[in-house]
């Protein structure tokens, strides 16, 4: 990619800020298995139609979403392709952080029993 224009900063963190909410990475993640309307996301995600409406906004804002009218209905549905690459990079990335560090977790507490089973040592007087 190179050198970043200063010019397209902003918009790059504008874009990044719009991915940094929990609530907006849960409706991306609904969408990722395909379309849905403003109705059924709120009753998949367990959050009100008005916060999901907002989420939305933000994230078609920021061209991560599209929403096509049918009927009564509007679906929205995942602009960009690259969107969910980015999303199965980053989220690939975290879950090997945490993957390592379990096994840390479970190295050192396999040092911790060995040593607990270790006979005792005699103390000097």
């Amino acid at each position: 990619m190179g050198l970043l224009p200063p010019e397209v900063l902003e918009p790059v963190a504008a874009y990044f800020r719009a991915l940094s909410e929990p609530t907006r990475l849960h409706i991306l993640s609904l969408l990722r298995q395909g379309e849905h309307n403003v109705g059924e996301l709120a009753e998949l995600c367990g959050y009100t139609t008005a916060n999901v409406s907002r989420h939305l906004s933000v994230l078609k804002k920021h061209g991560l979403v599209v929403r096509a009218a049918r009927g009564n209905s509007v679906y929205y549905q995942i602009a960009d392709p690259s969107v969910e690459a980015l999303c199965d990079l980053v989220c690939g990335s975290i879950l090997r952080q945490i993957e390592e560090g379990a096994r840390q977790r479970a190295a050192f507490a396999s040092m911790r029993g060995a040593a607990d089973d270790s006979p005792p040592t005699k103390e000097s007087p």
